[in-house]
């Protein structure tokens, strides 16, 4: 989307609104559009690490089965097109544009203000689906989950991923809380997933489980790779196993972590194919599973100095756990960039994230809420840095002089920033509004 835009003007305005945590506005929006959410059936992902690559890989089964698929993702890389998916492609500018201010200019007849931005795009995206007559989507859930925008449809089926400290402000101090936040997803009646391994978070989301009637069951106590074998940059081919069948498939997303998402959303698919999507079978699975493209997840970009480097949106202790073991495993000796928001709790993890790295180069994304370098700079004290609040600018440094890997991650708004400067400077990688989130080739039966 280009800045100048009506729509990026429209959605400029509404992020001055910040959050705001509740449904009350998201459902009086969508009853004046007609309630679009209505109009398709949904399922719910509520976490806080992996959601989005949960979401997409049961996206990609449902497609690869030949149902027409929505997918609703954020935030965004690049364009905020990206999040609203139809068949694996972006929507187009137009339409988005379009949508969006029929949504804004409802809401505000109806409610006397505008929505926040987050309220207007989940409802265009709902209106979407629905004008697209989508036979299913799968929706990440936002902030949370019990007062999120994208709570506000009625899923057939809610998936949690793994629950960690993040967004505290808003969801409360600890597992628990945080936890019980994330299952106002459930619905009484249907069926719940959750692939929750700290003890404290899943009991508390199976008294949600409870209190709700929901039927809520912990996907590591059915579901286990059986053998994982790693192929390099190619991704990962496993075996899995779960109560109900066993399965190997190859997915060319990379880390032990994405092996969780990959039976979680292989959960998903098989008790979607009890609630009646009955083509979702195994090899419907296994071909969703391959077709997988997830731009800006251990992402490697080569660069045509046959320099590598590797895009991560790493931002909380587990995603930086996670990313460290990885490079650890598999890269060896690399360079960091890195820069967050100022909400993130980096003293928890840019420490021991930086101390596997040769130069360390911190910045700052291009948003109001982005954190000073400065105060990167104070946790890394007993060490070399080198600050540089420009993104662009902290690339161009990051690049000089350097032969080893060079890794990007911290906050999605940095990661995107930087594949497009990378791609102005040297034609890679591909905008990620204009890749599918699924490889039309692999999805379809041979």
């Amino acid at each position: 989307m280009s800045p100048e835009s009506s729509s990026a003007t429209v959605l400029k305005r509404l992020e001055q609104d910040g959050v705001r945590l509740g449904l009350e506005t998201t459902h009086q929006v969508l009853r004046s559009l007609g309630s679009p959410e209505s109009g398709f059936a949904s399922v719910l992902v509520a976490g806080t690490n992996g959601k989005g690559s949960t979401a997409v890989q049961l996206a990609s089964m449902v497609a690869a089965a030949g149902y027409r698929t929505g997918l609703y993702t954020s935030p965004h890389l690049e364009d905020v097109t990206e999040r609203i998916r139809v068949d694996g492609a972006a929507i187009s500018e137009s339409q988005f544009e379009e949508t969006l201010g029929r949504v804004v200019e409802e809401a505000e007849r109806t409610l006397g203000h505008p929505p926040t931005y987050f309220e207007a795009v989940t409802a265009t995206a709902f209106s979407i689906f629905a004008e697209s007559a989508v036979d299913l989507a799968i929706l990440e859930v936002g902030l949370g989950g019990r007062l999120d925008a994208t709570n506000a449809c009625e899923p057939v089926m809610s998936l949690i991923t793994e629950i960690g400290l993040e967004h505290r402000q808003y969801l409360g101090e600890s597992l628990s809380s945080i936890a019980r936040e994330k299952a106002g997803v459930l619905r009484k009646g249907c069926p719940a997933w959750a692939w929750v391994e700290r003890d404290e978070a899943w009991e508390a989301i199976r008294a949600v489980g409870r209190q709700v009637g929901a039927e809520v069951r912990r996907g590591p106590d059915v579901a286990r790779p059986v053998e994982v074998t790693q192929l390099g940059w190619e991704g990962q081919e496993v075996q899995m196993e779960t109560a109900r069948d066993v399965y190997r498939v190859r997915t060319p997303l990379l880390g032990l972590h994405q092996v969780k998402n990959l039976a979680l959303a292989i959960l998903g698919a098989e008790e979607l194919r009890e609630l009646g999507w009955d083509r979702v079978d195994r090899g419907a699975i296994e071909r969703g599973v391959r077709g997988t493209r997830w731009p800006g997840r251990l992402e490697r970009v080569e660069l045509p100095d046959g320099r590598s480097v590797i895009l991560d949106v790493a931002h909380n202790a587990d995603g930086a756990a996670t990313l460290s073991r990885f490079l650890d495993d598999t890269v060896g000796r690399f360079d960091l960039l890195f820069g967050v928001l100022e909400d993130k709790e980096v003293s928890a993890f840019l420490p021991s994230l930086a101390q596997g790295a040769g130069r360390v180069i911190l910045t700052s994304p291009t948003s109001r809420r982005s954190m000073a370098v400065d105060r990167l700079v104070a946790l890394l004290s007993e060490r070399t840095v080198m600050p540089e609040a420009d993104p662009v600018a902290a690339l161009h440094l990051a690049l000089e002089d350097g032969g080893d890997p060079l890794v990007i991650c911290g906050s999605v708004y940095l990661v995107g920033e930087m594949r497009t400067a990378l791609r102005q400077r040297f034609g890679v990688p591909q905008p990620a509004s204009e890749q599918s989130c699924w490889s039309e080739r692999a999805v379809s039966p041979s």
